[in-house]
């Protein structure tokens, strides 16, 4: 590539959460049983969603898959931040550093428009709650994920055709657990006020949309539901504050990093934690011990399980074993 020609940084150094070694321990514990926490939470509403069929619904097929954005999300920088809770040296390859910003921008645009597809998904089935069904088909829904994921795929790949032609030939200390775009640009080996702009504006346009749209769409929600009473739409509402309180969780330190660009970096390195990390782990939380559905499925294949364990060794002679 024309840009290994004038780029002599081969590699970034990552400065973590902390210098302190007892809190580096700490962190790696703590962090640790998080990640694990984020894996197997998120697992279990993609398994039970395709395991019970009565969770194949236009909703739940919209929760499978923010679980899975969630379960990647958590992946792309966590374990690598685990790890360098013991190394002296924090370093990331140039190729690795891009890798992270990349797909970072990418689950990230995808989920922020996957929520906004919940919401539509939610504002039919509590005012349209006779023509669910019809309005949100196969099609409708194949289409809200699609473009979820085009949103997101696009907002990155625009993002990092600029940052592809920045030359790195100095300073390569990135001041956070990952490489995140207001940081690395910075490093770059000339003027790139013009780009820090742009990348504010990108992001925080896409984050500030999003989230206007889903609060009118709430308040066009609450504002039926208030003029109306049924059971449908009472069912409808149950799941309604759990989307409220994952969209509040995962847009309110979005849209305070890049749509105010004047915060401190040891603010947004703490508030990156909280949507890389502590969001991905919480979302799966919020709609199980909230969702009295996904409980019962849960519970439901866990007894299957036990009887069909129960049912085999029922089968196997006394002898078998001699």
């Amino acid at each position: 590539m024309e840009l290994n020609n004038y780029s002599v940084v081969s590699e970034f150094i990552l400065l973590g959460l902390t210098k302190s070694q007892n809190l580096q321990i700490f962190f790696f514990l703590g962090f640790s049983m998080v990640y694990i926490g984020i894996v197997l939470g998120n697992l279990l509403i993609l398994i039970t969603v395709t395991l019970d069929s009565h969770l194949h619904t236009p909703m739940y097929f919209l929760l499978a898959n923010l679980s899975l954005i969630d379960m990647i999300l958590g992946s792309f920088a966590t374990p690598k931040m685990i790890v360098d809770f013991l190394r002296q040296h924090k370093t990331i390859s140039w190729w690795g550093c891009f890798s992270q910003m990349f797909f970072m921008h990418i689950l990230g645009g995808s989920e922020m428009m996957l929520l906004v597809a919940m919401a539509i998904d939610r504002y039919v089935a509590i005012c349209k709650p006779l023509h669910y069904m019809t309005i949100m088909n196969h099609r409708v829904l194949l289409g809200l994920i699609v473009i979820s994921y085009a949103v997101g795929f696009v907002h990155s790949s625009s993002q990092m055709a600029f940052m592809l032609n920045l030359p790195f030939c100095g300073p390569n200390i990135v001041d956070s657990f990952f490489c995140d775009l207001p940081l690395v640009i910075k490093l770059a080996c000339r003027d790139t006020y013009v780009l820090q702009l742009l990348v504010i504006a990108d992001s925080g346009l896409l984050s500030l949309i999003c989230f206007i749209l889903l609060l009118f769409s709430y308040t066009i929600i609450i504002y039926s539901v208030r003029h109306r009473s049924s059971g449908g739409s009472s069912k409808a509402l149950s799941t309604l504050s759990a989307h409220i309180t994952v969209v509040t969780l995962f847009f309110a330190p979005c849209v305070f990093i890049y749509v105010w660009p004047f915060s401190r970096y040891s603010v947004d390195k703490i508030l990156s934690v909280f949507y890389t990390i502590f969001t991905p782990l919480l979302n799966p939380i919020i709609y199980t011990l909230r969702n009295q559905e996904v409980k019962a499925a849960i519970k439901k294949i866990r007894n299957r399980q036990i009887n069909s364990k129960h049912n085999l060794q029922l089968r196997v002679p006394k002898n078998f074993l001699f």
